[in-house]
């Protein structure tokens, strides 16, 4: 259980972590957070005990590598629609001859002193998981699943209802059947399934949790505090009328 980081301060990450999740997802792709920034939150995360997860602005090489540098735990790679796709965004996490990633001597390396230290397990304990986002990847659902260093997949349910025409509409027969394609082939191949409820309501992600998602993304930063904020406010204006 986990969350999405897209105001740029560590004390968000800070106050995020007291409520209870697992890990934490630093949000590049919709977000002005950069790869300075990132590091920090990355740091932020792990001082409170936690995973820190990058979701990366795109699948690329140089960008993967360089948040896997700065110390993430692994990436949330988006639009992964095909099994060359995710076999790049796995190359792009693990060192050679798993993958491509090249070396440098970063904060994830200790700056230099902790390589060997690194190396050693990054390949084995690094986690890679691809966004389902687009019917395309539903339709090869199967080869992107079976691609060795898939960790999981996870869901993105707004663009994958729009890639279907149906952007936001969750309950179209359409969407419905793509997240019933989705069930059937993880589950087939035991492969870890993961949502993320956009709305910060507890029912829609206890709905999720029952239907075998185990990899779950709750709401993000902004919708906590925006909607906390309205509810508090409105609450207010309901007992002043009152009075």
């Amino acid at each position: 259980m986990g969350s999405w980081v897209t105001i740029g301060h560590p004390s968000v990450v800070e106050v995020m972590a007291q409520a209870g999740f697992d890990w934490l997802a630093v949000d590049m792709e919709h977000s002005v957070i950069d790869f300075h920034t990132a590091q920090t939150l990355i740091a932020t995360i792990q001082a409170q005990s936690l995973v820190p997860l990058v979701r990366v602005s795109e699948n690329h090489p140089k960008i993967i590598q360089r948040v896997m540098d700065a110390g993430a735990s692994g990436v949330i790679v988006p639009m992964v629609n095909s099994k060359i796709e995710a076999e790049q965004a796995v190359k792009s996490v693990k060192y050679p001859p798993k993958g491509k990633r090249g070396v440098g001597l970063a904060r994830a390396q200790g700056y230099g002193l902790k390589f060997g230290e690194y190396a050693a397990h990054v390949n084995d304990e690094s986690v890679v998981i691809v966004q389902i986002e687009h019917i395309d990847a539903v339709d090869h659902l199967e080869e992107i699943v079976s691609t060795e260093g898939v960790d999981g997949v996870m869901v993105g349910p707004y663009d994958l209802s729009g890639s279907l025409g149906y952007p936001g509409q969750f309950d179209h027969p359409s969407v419905l059947a793509a997240l019933s394609r989705v069930e059937t082939v993880c589950r087939g191949r035991g492969t870890p399934r993961g949502f993320h409820v956009i709305q910060p309501e507890i029912h829609l992600l206890e709905e999720r949790i029952q239907q075998g998602y185990t990899f779950l993304a709750f709401s993000l930063d902004t919708l906590f505090l925006g909607k906390a904020c309205m509810r508090e406010m409105k609450s207010l204006d309901r007992n002043l009328g009152a009075t």
